[in-house]
Formats: C-alpha cells, structure tokens, sequence
C-alpha cells in the first residue's frame, strides 16, 4: 500500500476517532448506574455492580412541576438542574435536563454548554432567546427569537446563549434538556470578572479595550451562580 494512502487513513481514523470522543460516549450495556464512592477516577463514572443496582438509581423527587424562587438572583433568574450528580442512572446514557424559572424581566445571562446542545421548550409566558456563532471572518453572528408557550429553540453545542423575559408583570418558565450527562456551565461575566484568582486587570482592560479601573469595578462585583 502506498505511502499516501497509510497517511490519508491516518488522518480519516484520527479524525474519526476526536469525533467519537468530542461527546458522551456510547453505552455498551443496557446501564452503567454511577458508582459515586468509587476511588477509581475515569471521564465519567465507573459503573456500579449491576446486581446492587434498583429502580431508585434511575429516579429523582425532582418536583418540577413547582415554581422556583427567583427573587433571590440578581439577574432573576433559577436553573434547576437534573444531571448525573443527581440521578446515577444517566451515567453513560448522554442526556440531562432542566427547569429554568424566570422572574418579570428576568434573564439567564449568556453562557455555554462546553460538552452539550441544549433544546428548550416554553412552558409558560414569553422569552427572547438567542446565541452567537463563533468567530468568522464576518465576525460573530447573533441569531434571536421571541418564544411563546409551546415554542422550541435549539442552541448549539459549545456557542454562547442567553434568555431573557421582556415581560414586566409575569413570570416565564421553560424546560430544557441536553445532550451530555454533565452538559457544564460557563457564565460568560462570571468566569471573565469573578474567577479566583482573578484574571489580570492588565489583560482583561486590553481584551475589552477599556480603562483598568473598570475592570476594578467589575471584579468588585457578586458574580453569582443561578444554577440550583
């Protein structure tokens, strides 16, 4: 076989191969319930003994169907997450979901899935949703759309989001799910201004092209967490 054609099915394989692992891998087994207690360290969970496994590690008194307290959140908004950490028996399985609340102009603030695509339903009310595209020679592309009851939006994998109630007097209600059984979580203003250590004031006044003591005030901030 030519020398070529080794390399070109090098490059296939490998190309092949950073697609399988860019996601959840596939089961290949009916479950692999989470073994939380295992010391043995893996890209996921080690899988419980099938035998000690039972119904309960598939099941979760999420109680979604309840309202939740938005008022606490400065940026109005309540993510109530199901996700591995939460119910064992998603392990392997690629799959989470959420209820997110919103008050009365309410928003949850642009931020990321880095490891999942996320499709949400609304419930009840209206939202604004949209997401950015990454960076292109067009620059960043921001595709938007107003949401009623009934109404679905996908935002792709990885891209940075956001949803916002523009209603004053009532409240919103969606449900997402994604693809990932730990889909992850990056607010945008949270990891840039509240990380710790905090980044530099001297790169981050060079990134957004403003004076160091605005970084100041914006590190001084309470960079909240509205994931539940």
């Amino acid at each position: 076989m030519a020398a070529s054609t080794y390399f070109l099915l090098a490059a296939l394989l490998a190309v092949v191969t950073s697609h399988a692992i860019a996601s959840d891998p596939s089961p290949l087994q009916d479950f692999c319930v989470a073994d939380m207690h295992s010391p043995v360290r893996v890209n996921g969970f080690v899988c419980k003994d099938p035998m000690a496994v039972n119904a309960e590690d598939f099941f979760m008194a999420a109680n979604l169907d309840r309202p939740r307290d938005t008022m606490m959140s400065k940026v109005g908004s309540n993510v109530t997450l199901v996700n591995v950490m939460k119910i064992p028996g998603l392990n392997t399985l690629g799959i989470s979901l959420a209820r997110i609340d919103y008050a009365p102009l309410g928003e949850n603030p642009p931020h990321t899935h880095p490891r999942a695509t996320e499709i949400l339903t609304v419930l009840e009310g209206t939202l604004y949703v949209g997401f950015v595209t990454s960076n292109t020679d067009n620059g960043n592309k921001l595709f938007t759309k107003v949401l009623n009851k009934g109404d679905v939006f996908v935002f792709p994998e990885g891209l940075i989001h956001f949803q916002f109630n523009p209603v004053h007097d009532k409240p919103a209600v969606a449900l997402a799910a994604l693809s990932s059984q730990n889909p992850g979580a990056i607010t945008i203003a949270n990891a840039v201004f509240g990380s710790k250590p905090p980044i530099s004031d001297d790169v981050l006044a060079k990134a957004f092209q403003v004076q160091k003591g605005t970084i100041d005030w914006l590190q001084a901030q309470f960079w909240e967490n509205n994931h539940y």
